[in-house]
């Protein structure tokens, strides 16, 4: 089945991803693709997590950290910047804490506990994360294509739908217990019930927040995964072990789309040893994605002249990979 064949084939699918190692094709083709379904009319956005990525640079505009840009028609683009939504999130808190408690400011030493914690390392992910669950829960577009960063960090995000999960259970479900022996604390003082519990209300927001991010990337009927890989040993061996891992996460890994092919034909031409020995390595690899891979290889991409840049070599790559 070809790249085009399933597109048209599903048309439920919405969320698409590309990913793999880093510098294989994974931001090219998300453009590429973006485009070929803004051309047919879908309304599009392409987004990237990846604080390396180039949409910037592949569409020749600058839309990192200003939201979704349009395009063109049909297609807008966006670059998450971690370090906004970092103070943004830091904001809500201190509000939050205000709402909550009733303070006119956050007390000093709370406020410095929340500079600490967005220092965390982890605090990138989160906020990046949470970026990622707000646009895939919008539902302003019709498809929605999700430049991954690369494979370990991209098995780090796709996992942390299942952590949070299983912490915000564990924290909702003590916050629950507590919130009983307040009741009946209150009874037995014949005192009115405790007003609403706002934090068990936030953790229950969040969790139906995680909820619907997890459920749509790991819907097979909604979402479509594709793994990119070039002709080369280590990238098919660390592929393989890559696969292996998102399965464990339930992530529908749609099919391969395989990069930088050296077109055969340049044997008939005088060129390089070099080059005739790079053509025939990749024989040899390519055979070994056809006898492991087979029909969940979905498209074939040359290596190309020159950079995807601009949107003539985006609209040329395109057709190559849908076969317009």
């Amino acid at each position: 089945m070809s790249l085009k064949d399933v597109f048209l084939n599903n048309p439920n699918r919405r969320y698409i991803m590309f990913g793999g190692k880093g510098g294989l094709g994974k931001t090219t083709f998300s453009a590429a693709t973006a485009y070929w379904l803004a051309k047919h009319g879908k309304k599009v956005l392409v987004f990237s997590v990846d604080p390396q990525a180039s949409l910037s640079d592949i569409f020749k505009q600058d839309i990192f950290g200003k939201g979704p840009v349009k395009i063109m028609e049909n297609l807008w683009a966006q670059e998450i910047d971690a370090d906004k939504h970092i103070k943004a999130y830091q904001q809500e808190i201190r509000q939050k804490i205000l709402d909550m408690y009733g303070f006119d400011k956050v007390p000093e030493e709370v406020d410095q506990y929340i500079e600490a914690a967005s220092a965390e390392p982890a605090m990138e992910e989160s906020a990046i994360f949470d970026a990622v669950v707000d646009i895939v829960i919008g539902g302003d577009y019709d498809y929605y294509i999700y430049d991954l960063v690369p494979l370990g960090h991209a098995l780090y995000y796709l996992s942390m739908a299942k952590v949070y999960d299983e912490w915000i259970n564990k924290i909702t479900h003590l916050r629950e217990e507590m919130r009983e022996y307040e009741d009946m604390v209150s009874r037995m003082k014949r005192q009115k019930e405790t007003e609403e519990d706002k934090i068990l209300s936030e953790l229950v927001y969040i969790r139906k927040r995680i909820n619907a991010s997890s459920s749509i990337l790991t819907d097979r009927e909604k979402t479509a995964f594709f793994f990119v890989v070039i002709p080369e040993e280590m990238i098919l061996i660390d592929t393989k072990k890559a696969a292996e891992l998102f399965a464990k996460f339930d992530v529908p890994i749609a099919g391969y789309v395989v990069n930088r092919v050296v077109p055969r034909e340049l044997l008939t031409q005088n060129i390089p040893d070099y080059l005739k020995n790079r053509i025939q390595m990749q024989d040899t690899h390519l055979k070994a994605i056809d006898d492991t891979l087979g029909m969940q290889v979905v498209a074939r991409v040359p290596e190309m002249e020159r950079d995807v840049t601009g949107l003539p070599m985006i609209e040329k790559l395109s057709k190559i990979m849908f076969g317009d």
